[in-house]
């Protein structure tokens, strides 16, 4: 399926990120020479997707203006932050116009990753069934998930589904900021702040969320010495050695 139609996340305060992210959002902080954002837009324009919304709130400003004059971009500002999922759903109107039933990417303002075989979002695109789906995540592999050490955030099942870990539990994936979601997930969901999870909840109660695993390399970029690490790797895998 062709999904021409993103969002990315780029409203965050990026608290980990200090002192970065006193001056500039976490997003715009380059990796390699790039910004965290580019990476995402490059591998969205890669893929043929013609409208992009971001989001902005934390030195909106700066976000603005290094968007400024790109076709088929529009941001998406908060006066107030409005999390994950207030932030799309305060998206919707440009994301859906013209097309109030279309998928959408959804994407982290600092995710990192490199492709497998073939891209990420052309894996999404093609796994993407309405029918079956509200929500597909792509999900990497804790133990090849460079720079991160935590639990885990999902089980997936042989059937596809995801499952959330309980509060004891370790998972073999970690959610990586990439994802489609359905415009009939935001029904019902209140005005101002909310979080994505509490979509994801209920899609899993529904047996409708279901998960990708990523054949890629993907990295954890929330401290400075995360971004340092990450960038080292990435150097080292784009020389060969």
């Amino acid at each position: 399926m062709m999904i021409d139609r993103a969002m990315i996340l780029a409203a965050g305060f990026g608290k980990r990120m200090r002192p970065l992210t006193e001056t500039t959002p976490k997003p715009l902080i380059p990796v390699c020479g790039k910004p965290m954002l580019d990476w995402a837009l490059e591998r969205l324009a890669a893929e043929g997707v013609a409208r992009v919304v971001v989001n902005a709130h934390h030195l909106a400003g700066r976000i603005e203006a290094h968007l400024a004059g790109r076709a088929g971009v529009a941001v998406s500002l908060e006066p107030e932050i409005l999390e994950t999922g207030g932030g799309v759903k305060r998206a919707l109107p440009l994301l859906t116009e013209g097309a109030p039933d279309a998928p959408f990417f959804v994407i982290n303002g600092d995710a990192v990753w490199l492709d497998g075989e073939r891209p990420a979002l052309a894996r999404l695109a093609a796994a993407w069934d309405a029918d079956r789906m509200d929500a597909l995540l792509l999900l990497q592999p804790t133990a090849a998930a460079d720079g991160y050490d935590g639990p885990g955030d999902y089980h997936r099942a042989a059937d596809g589904l995801a499952r959330r870990r309980g509060p004891e539990e370790r998972a073999r994936y970690l959610f990586a900021g990439i994802q489609v979601l359905h415009p009939r997930l935001f029904a019902g969901t209140p005005e101002g702040p909310f979080s994505l999870n509490r979509l994801y909840d209920a899609a899993e109660a529904a047996g409708r969320l279901a998960a990708l695993v990523h054949d890629g390399r993907w990295f954890h970029v929330g401290t400075p010495e995360a971004l340092a690490a990450a960038e080292a790797e990435i150097r080292r895998i784009d020389s060969g050695s």
